[in-house]
């Protein structure tokens, strides 16, 4: 099977939409057209994976990340990997990766990202490590803020353990 990873464009907009699967993941068109404006301006950079004409995952780089570790060191952030069910097991999201890290360590010695914790983002995190990541060491965090011992969270998207890697 063939992987093509483009920058995304506006045409592929509402082939993002109309999947419902991705993830839970429903985001509606000015979400993506608020990231596609962020692009042009170069904030980040939208990949989007097709196998033959369908779209099958995304991702992003955020070159100024909003988690504040990585902001203040420079650390760009990969965000929002997805890959539909569909295409799950089939490389996408390595494909996803390996351009996303070639473009990151063009730019900058060090990767980061954040994975959520609950079992939907159990292959995530093990692909992560697999491809070298490990935790920056500053723990749990919701919404980009430290968990304290003894507070109580919601397990959602929001709390994320954020891992880096280093170019080799």
């Amino acid at each position: 099977m063939s992987v093509t990873i483009k920058l995304l464009k506006a045409q592929d907009i509402p082939h993002i939409t109309a999947a419902p699967s991705f993830l839970n993941f429903n985001a509606p068109a000015p979400y993506f057209e608020k990231l596609l404006k962020a692009q042009e301006k170069g904030e980040i950079v939208f990949l989007v994976a097709r196998t033959g004409s369908a779209i099958a995952g995304f991702v992003y780089i955020k070159w100024r990340a909003d988690y504040p570790p990585f902001a203040e060191k420079g650390i760009p952030e990969i965000r929002d990997l997805r890959v539909l069910p569909e295409s799950r097991r089939r490389g996408i999201a390595a494909a996803l990766m390996d351009e996303a890290e070639k473009r990151i360590f063009k730019r900058s010695n060090i990767a980061g990202l954040g994975v959520g914790l609950y079992a939907d983002y159990g292959p995530a995190q093990q692909m992560y490590i697999r491809r070298g990541y490990v935790p920056d060491g500053r723990g749990l965090m919701y919404n980009n803020h430290p968990v304290n011992p003894g507070l109580d969270v919601f397990v959602d998207d929001r709390l994320l353990l954020f891992f880096v890697k280093e170019r080799q």
